[in-house]
């Protein structure tokens, strides 16, 4: 067969992982099975230049195990740019399990994970993604200590969701102040899509300074319920991308602004909590920019998660968590000034800067080997 006429299921064939866009250089990649419990995982490690790999664990009902394995490895190299901009000492991992969160989800289901976890030797650290809780960190703490995101009764930092919508909701303030010459987002239109544990806390957040607050989610009984607290409204339009509103903040899962969506988005800010949101972050992100739409890399704003379960593992208290989620509408503001002297999108942007630091480490940490 001729490589160059090959589809791209035929390619996948070829170089089922190394030969992925995702693949990025990936470290690691581990596939974990157990038929007694029913698991079935995908841990990933990107990169661990500037320290172990940290990232949470995600369950899902993937529709295929490319799906899984795509999307573990878009999310494990997401984990390693979001720490070095931060200014994290630790790489970048993710782990996914497939399955459904609701129905398949058992303590010895997590605490087998937690042994694959452990077999690792402390390179990956997981912690609470989509489809996790704090007491599903604590059973995996039963068997490995390599586990951050665990309850503040065990000694750990707690539910990360209220620190990373806030550091959602400051650098959408930085945006704001960039786009339309003022952080102040009273009387500012924002679309929320997505309201688990981190959508619901950027609501709150958008509510008590005066947004005009627009709410959508595949959960129609949570999305009433959060309608109702809150006093948002429901979105009951045919296609939430051609909303008319200022803001749009994707807070579900990643590659919603693709090809169908990048060109229908009213919006002028994009600031949400979603990974990955950009389908192909060189495409998009240049339609975005050409459309003047300033969009805020998901991978630095979402960073209050990160920073909460690090504080576990350098024994920082809350007010240094607050303090280095707070840096995040700073940096903002840093990487959209840096995008427009260099021209380049705001997500090059921030990902030439991690970078920057990434091979300085490297230099660094061989220069200590001789």
């Amino acid at each position: 067969m001729d490589a160059t006429f090959a589809t791209g299921k035929e390619l996948q064939k070829m170089d089922p992982v190394f030969g992925q866009l995702s693949f990025d250089d990936h470290e690691q990649i581990v596939f974990c099975n157990d038929k007694d419990t029913g698991l079935k995982a995908i841990i990933g490690i990107h990169n661990s230049v500037m320290g172990p790999a940290l990232g949470g664990t995600r369950m899902w009902n993937y529709n295929t195990e490319w799906e899984a394995l795509n999307d573990v490895l878009r999310l494990s190299r997401g984990m390693t740019y979001k720490s070095a901009i931060t200014g994290l000492n630790i790489g970048g991992g993710k782990a996914v399990i497939i399955g459904d969160a609701k129905t398949q989800k058992t303590p010895e289901l997590m605490r087998k994970f937690g042994e694959f976890v452990h077999s690792l030797g402390g390179r990956y650290i997981t912690a609470e993604d989509v489809g996790m809780e704090t007491k599903d960190m604590d059973t995996v703490r039963d068997v490995t200590p390599y586990v951050t995101g665990i309850s503040e009764e065990r000694g750990g930092s707690g539910n990360p969701s209220p620190i990373t919508a806030y550091g959602v909701y400051l650098g959408m303030k930085a945006a704001a102040k960039s786009q339309f010459g003022t952080d102040v987002l009273e009387g500012k239109k924002v679309l929320v899509q997505g309201i688990g544990h981190v959508g619901e806390a950027l609501v709150e957040y958008l509510t008590k300074e005066g947004a005009i607050v627009t709410i959508t989610d595949i959960n129609e009984e949570k999305l009433f319920q959060v309608a109702q607290k809150y006093n948002a409204t429901v979105y009951t339009g045919a296609d939430l991308y051609t909303a008319d509103v200022d803001i749009y903040a994707p807070c579900a899962m990643g590659a919603i602004i693709n090809d169908d969506t990048v060109n229908k988005i009213k919006a002028k800010v994009i600031a949400g909590a979603a990974n990955n949101q950009l389908a192909d972050e060189n495409v998009h992100g240049q339609r975005l920019q050409e459309r003047g739409i300033l969009y805020a890399p998901d991978f630095l704003i979402n960073a209050g998660g990160i920073i909460n379960v690090y504080a576990e593992l350098e024994h920082y208290g809350k007010a240094e968590i607050m303090t280095k989620t707070e840096n995040i509408y700073n940096t903002t503001l840093e990487i959209i000034d840096y995008a427009v002297k260099n021209g380049m999108t705001t997500h090059k942007a921030a990902l030439t800067i991690a970078q920057n630091r990434i091979d300085l480490r490297k230099i660094e940490n061989a220069a200590a080997k001789k």
